[in-house]
């Protein structure tokens, strides 16, 4: 039995569970280890629940936590070895992430608590951004968290997969009417920055296939975005496709509490 949650996702921070129960793994660590240990006792697992910790990027709503997680679990830390670097130089992590560095080869699987797990690369704006295909129970798992546009790439793995985690940040007309300056605007919107509701929409219409079981969109946000938003836009362009309802799971995960515990 697969299970899958999150615990926060979005610029105040980014962390979720997959395993089985018996072991698993935390992809991101953007909320604090007491944190982690509450929402987890909950659905009574434990820090022995997780065996390694997937990093995706060197963005600090993804790593706030990471230092302590090194520091006090002493579990291992999977990512590119571009990210890894990345992680040596950062204030909040360099003086704890040595022990726990793990890389995983460009284009390679490496089998992490039980999983299979290879990364790609995504277009964002840190120092380097991966999204992860994971293979557990049968399961193929993909999640690609922040990504400034949609990749041939990403779209080949999200095809394969039966669940996908993907990024809905941003209402077009919301941002551009909103308060933020011209330069952030346009920093989330040329390409490298987040995906809009539109570009998470056509992103679904090119990786929908009749295998796929579940879609949880991710990183929705809190100024520029709603849930009714974001859901509506997906669930149309499915329905555009000749997807009936009940097909596929459309879900949008909280910003800044946990989730509840998917059974995939």
């Amino acid at each position: 039995m697969v299970k899958f949650m999150s615990l926060s996702s979005g610029s105040c921070g980014n962390c979720y569970y997959l395993g089985t129960g018996k072991d698993g793994v935390i992809i991101d660590a953007g909320v604090s280890l007491r944190r982690l240990k509450k929402v987890l006792q909950e659905y009574d697992l434990d820090m022995n629940s997780f065996s390694a910790v997937l990093v995706t990027h060197d963005h600090l709503d993804h790593i706030r936590h990471l230092g302590s997680f090194c520091k006090r679990l002493n579990k291992p830390v999977y990512t590119s070895s571009v990210i890894h670097d990345a992680l040596a130089r950062h204030t909040f992590t360099a003086p704890t992430i040595g022990p726990c560095r793990r890389v995983i080869a460009e284009g390679e699987d490496v089998m992490i608590a039980g999983m299979n797990v290879r990364y790609f690369v995504v277009p964002h704006d840190a120092t380097q951004t991966v999204g992860y295909s994971i293979l557990v129970e049968g399961h193929k798992f993909v999640i690609m968290t922040d990504i400034g546009r949609m990749t041939d790439e990403a779209v080949e793995y999200a095809r394969q997969a039966d669940t996908v985690v993907v990024e809905s940040n941003y209402d077009m007309d919301m941002l551009m009417g909103g308060p933020y300056t011209y330069e952030l605007k346009m920093r989330i919107v040329q390409g490298c920055g987040h995906l809009s509701n539109d570009e998470c929409a056509s992103a679904i219409r090119r990786f929908w296939h009749p295998g796929l079981k579940n879609i949880f969109l991710c990183h929705l946000s809190e100024n520029n975005n709603t849930h009714e938003l974001a859901y509506r836009c997906s669930m149309d362009a499915l329905a555009e496709m000749g997807v009936e309802k009940g097909t596929v799971a459309l879900r949008c995960l909280p910003r800044q509490y946990p989730s509840q515990m998917f059974v995939l």
